[in-house]
């Protein structure tokens, strides 16, 4: 199979594949950038290896960054854009079911794509856009499966991350796992618990935000793999109720608040489980407020409060996720009746605490914070005009002294 006209993406890397060839050695594009251009898929990273060795690349090229070089790995800087380019290898000994213990450089393309995890991520493409298949991945695309390469237990002995990896392949393609690849992960899901959770973290918010996550669920779910994942050991039956209903979300928070909402997590417990997949805490303060939006929503108690405690961008999270699971929502009269909040942060109340203090109404400290959310409650439910007037009138009428 040849691509007969590469996207304009691939053409500013191709006279680095020349110039290697030009040197006397092989050099190819691979991975995820020639499945995806297959696919017709965005294609985000370009990777290249070649037969070179690092400091035989270095030799070729003048800008240089030894990125990984231990393991291969050079990055090769040409007019202001970085292209990773690894030196073909062999892996042995993977002691902690993640990072090999010793790279061989070697020569030969063969041996470097047999150490891949999954025939769709093994093929190679030359600089005149030819496609090296060696394990059928072509087929495997055609027929829609992530098959792994080889023995998948050797596979994923050699890396347990690969385990979802495959799973969010899953859902991500909306791909089938074949059968022995499937057994293998089902047979190896325990060893997911030696793998640091931000990697688990990392493959699961991809599967979550798939084309078809139930799918990637399912094989989630029928392997054990859910199991060694934070918080979800206990948590099989509201897994399999997430397959009810198909959903493609469109951002990593509105993934989290979906699952959380599922597990049925409220906003005070969700902290925890958030911090247990080692998430930011910025995310985590978004889905708590998602979370307490979509509990006041479902309780069909939406008010000005309460579009104004979870501000504009967390709206739109929560509407998706509200949409998503059923509940009965006006995503236009919600947006319409936000945008006409008198104010929509405490930076546009007609006064600050300085005011406050300058007036001589109340003094600096925690008094303060509790006056100055009296006045943005009052001005929210539109009881009081937010004018500095009125709001230091109202003030004085309530500030405890």
């Amino acid at each position: 199979m040849r691509i007969e006209q590469l996207p304009a993406l691939f053409e500013p890397a191709r006279p680095i594949l020349a110039t290697i060839e030009e040197a006397g050695f092989e050099a190819y594009f691979v991975g995820g950038c020639v499945r995806d251009l297959i696919l017709h898929d965005p294609i985000h990273d370009i990777d290249i290896a070649t037969s070179a060795y690092p400091a035989e690349i270095k030799q070729l090229f003048h800008r240089t960054v030894d990125t990984g070089i231990e393991h291969g790995t050079v990055m090769i800087l040409d007019h202001g854009t970085g292209y990773e380019t690894t030196t073909f290898r062999t892996e042995s000994g993977y002691q902690d079911y993640r990072r090999p213990d010793s790279v061989t450089f070697v020569r030969s393309l063969s041996e470097d794509l047999q150490r891949r995890d999954f025939t769709i991520n093994a093929l190679a493409m030359k600089e005149d856009g030819e496609i090296v298949d060696l394990f059928d991945g072509l087929g495997d695309l055609k027929r829609r499966v992530i098959k792994a390469v080889g023995d998948p237990n050797e596979r994923f002995l050699e890396d347990a991350l690969r385990m979802m990896r495959a799973v969010r392949f899953a859902s991500k393609l909306d791909f089938e796992i074949d059968d022995a690849t499937l057994a293998g992960i089902q047979r190896h899901a325990p060893l997911l618990a030696k793998i640091a959770v931000e990697r688990v973290q990392v493959e699961f918010e991809k599967l979550l935000l798939g084309q078809n996550p139930t799918r990637g669920l399912r094989s989630l779910i029928t392997t054990d793999l859910y199991r060694y994942c934070p918080g979800l050991a206990e948590q099989r039956d509201a897994l399999c109720q997430m397959q009810d209903f198909n959903w493609q979300l469109t951002s990593a928070p509105a993934a989290w608040v979906l699952l959380a909402w599922q597990l049925k997590i409220s906003a005070s417990q969700a902290a925890m489980f958030f911090k247990s997949w080692k998430l930011s805490n910025q995310l985590i303060k978004q889905a708590q407020k998602a979370l307490r939006f979509l509990r006041v929503l479902s309780n069909n108690q939406i008010d000005n409060q309460a579009l104004f405690m979870v501000g504009k961008d967390v709206l739109t999270i929560a509407i998706e996720v509200a949409k998503t699971v059923g509940l009965a929502v006006d995503e236009v009269a919600l947006q319409a009746q936000y945008q006409q909040l008198p104010i929509h942060d405490l930076h546009e109340l007609a006064i600050t605490g300085g005011d406050l203090i300058k007036n001589q109404i109340i003094t600096s400290g925690p008094q303060m914070g509790k006056l100055l959310v009296q006045i943005q409650q009052a001005v929210i439910a539109g009881q009081l005009v937010n004018e500095p007037t009125s709001l230091l009138n109202f003030a004085r009428q309530h500030c405890e002294l």
